[in-house]
């Protein structure tokens, strides 16, 4: 199974340069990182990045990351996953660039 996350364009270049990130500001705060299934995506996008354009979606399997995966209630009681632990580049499958449409952000066609 494909979880996803979505960083803004210098939290993505930071991770490529680095090989690996303890996450967004939120995620810091947090003590784990965010992440969204393919259900939960589109609605994390409206609501915490309605209007920015910079963003990379990126996807990684969630067998990969491990016991440090969890799967936390939150947004609506709904089940989120969270890493607790740094993620490596080598736990991304892929990522894209996520655009920003005149009605939203737009996701690869996979995923809608």
């Amino acid at each position: 199974m494909l979880i996803y996350k979505i960083f803004r364009r210098p939290e993505w270049d930071a991770l490529v340069a680095q090989g690996e990130t303890l996450g967004a500001p939120v995620d810091l705060a947090d003590g784990y990182i965010h992440f969204s299934t393919a259900q939960q995506v589109m609605d994390t996008a409206a609501r915490h990045f309605a209007r920015e354009s910079d963003l990379v979606l990126v996807a990684c399997d969630a067998l990969r990351l491990g016991a440090a995966l969890k799967w936390e209630a939150s947004r609506g009681g709904d089940l989120f996953p969270h890493l607790y632990r740094s993620l490596r580049i080598e736990d991304v499958s892929w990522d894209t660039s996520l655009p920003l449409g005149a009605t939203g952000h737009i996701f690869p066609e996979a995923l809608i």
